[in-house]
């Protein structure tokens, strides 16, 4: 449940809201959801990911990735679909450290 709140919030929010705004809603889900610290990771991390790339995607294919072909050579990597696994990458992260720092924040300040 944590993680389709995630993706979903992500990729609605993506459309209106700046980049950063993944870690609040990343924060604010599994602060919501409260779940262990390793569970929180993981969703708030495939969450981001799959929605970064998945938006990534939609913007890419219909000019034929020319743009991400040129980004990717840019970075020197050799495909297109390389740097939206990249792209990806470190909006997982923002998004798992987000959703992890929620949880240890929680458990921090839990009485007892």
């Amino acid at each position: 449940m944590l993680f389709l709140a995630i993706l979903i919030l992500t990729i609605i929010c993506s459309y209106f809201l700046p980049w950063w705004f993944l870690a609040v809603i990343a924060f604010a889900t599994a602060w919501f959801f409260r779940k262990n610290p390793g569970i929180s990771f993981f969703a708030g991390f495939s969450g981001v990911f799959i929605a970064w790339t998945i938006l990534a995607l939609v913007k890419s294919v219909p000019n034929d990735n020319i743009l991400a072909t040129r980004v990717a050579h840019l970075f020197q990597l050799p495909n297109w679909w390389l740097l939206l696994i990249v792209t990806g990458f470190i909006g997982g992260l923002v998004g798992g450290m987000s959703a992890l720092s929620a949880t240890l924040i929680r458990k921090a300040f839990a009485k007892g």
